[in-house]
């Protein structure tokens, strides 16, 4: 018998700070829910919010825990196991907001 390999774990849920037509926005999503498993994905738009544009402007794509604690810039080649690995060291010393 073969043996399985154990799934991986979940990551915790995710904010992700975009705005309509961003295509760095709609690349960073796709490969998000791409992951296996992927997280859980709120997706909020910047500009659907005069606050939230102004404190981030252009700096979109922007990832948060689901608390709203940001995490750096998420490095753009990063995929699947790569970039769920690198989530997963971010989000164990995100910064407060």
């Amino acid at each position: 018998m073969t043996p399985v390999a154990p799934a991986a774990e979940a990551l915790p849920p995710l904010l992700l700070y975009s705005r309509a037509g961003c295509c760095l926005c709609e690349g960073l999503q796709e490969r998000l829910e791409a992951l296996i498993p992927p997280p859980l994905l709120t997706v909020v738009d910047v500009d659907s919010d005069p606050a939230l544009q102004a404190r981030f402007g252009l700096e979109v794509p922007l990832l948060a825990s689901a608390d709203g604690r940001l995490l750096p810039r998420v490095p753009p080649r990063l995929q699947q196991d790569r970039l769920a690995e690198w989530l997963r060291r971010q989000l164990s010393s995100v910064n407060p907001v």
